[in-house]
């Protein structure tokens, strides 16, 4: 696919995918989606980690509303389609790539680009950053999971804040409601965010089973997760990458570990 609305990059086992969009602010379109879930899946297949971004000022305004107006005669429009065609799919392929996901967020992640922001497993903000579920403001329900994200991450109370009152949550606030992990210098956001992707670029085969079992603790019982980190720990122990984990130990160096 030849990407028209994102940018695709690979470098150091790190894949940089970008909104490309500025003069919306990255607002998302099914187009756009379509490349995303493309470049998703293209990473999945020659990254060993993932670095989501938007270009210019904005990291997502949210679905482009503009994009969407020739449907506002009908009466039997569906607004939730482009959900099922092109956003929710972006969501899952996230979700279930093996490789870990950081998202760098540079001014707003707004409406959609609240649930993209927040289902990174790495989530990385620059100070001027920010988190607004506009969806009330403009008579919609929040869409890119960000009823089911939102909860998990900052409780319900506050879920319920940000989604029924539409306030913008800033980076400092957003790092201390466990939201965010990290919030860097605005100059410095792409920078951290590659450093990051990269140490997980680097890191052993069992990174990825670690964020698979962490994803697949959130909607299990307790005996569940054990039983998954006892078929996690089999198949890590497997990997040459923990053989060269305990000889690097044991011959007090760094690991280099090959994702295998």
């Amino acid at each position: 696919m030849t990407y028209q609305h994102i940018l695709y990059s690979l470098q150091g086992g790190v894949a940089r995918v970008s909104l490309n969009d500025p003069k919306t602010m990255n607002g998302v379109t099914e187009a756009m989606g379509h490349e995303l879930v493309d470049a998703l899946d293209r990473a999945a297949y020659e990254a060993r980690a993932v670095l989501i971004t938007g270009e210019g000022k904005g990291f997502c305004s949210g679905a482009n509303l503009a994009a969407a107006q020739d449907m506002l005669a009908d009466p039997r429009r569906d607004v939730g389609g482009q959900l099922d065609r092109a956003f929710n799919p972006v969501q899952l392929a996230i979700k279930r790539m093996e490789q870990p996901v950081v998202t760098a967020i540079r001014g707003a992640a707004a409406g959609y680009g609240a649930g993209l922001a927040a289902a990174g497993d790495i989530v990385l903000m620059s100070e001027n950053a920010f988190f607004f579920c506009a969806f009330a403001h403009v008579g919609l329900v929040p869409d890119g999971g960000a009823t089911w994200l939102l909860a998990k991450a900052v409780g319900r109370v506050r879920a319920m804040r940000m989604m029924l009152l539409g306030e913008k949550i800033g980076a400092q606030t957003a790092l201390e409601w466990g939201l965010a992990t990290k919030v860097v210098p605005d100059e410095r956001l792409d920078e951290e965010a590659m450093t990051l992707a990269k140490q997980l670029a680097n890191g052993p085969r069992s990174i990825g089973m670690i964020k698979r079992m962490a994803w697949d603790a959130l909607d299990c019982d307790y005996e569940t997760a054990l039983n998954a980190e006892r078929r996690g720990q089999r198949d890590a122990g497997r990997t040459e990458d923990f053989l060269e984990g305990v000889n690097a130990f044991v011959e007090k160096r760094k690991p280099r570990f090959q994702g295998r």
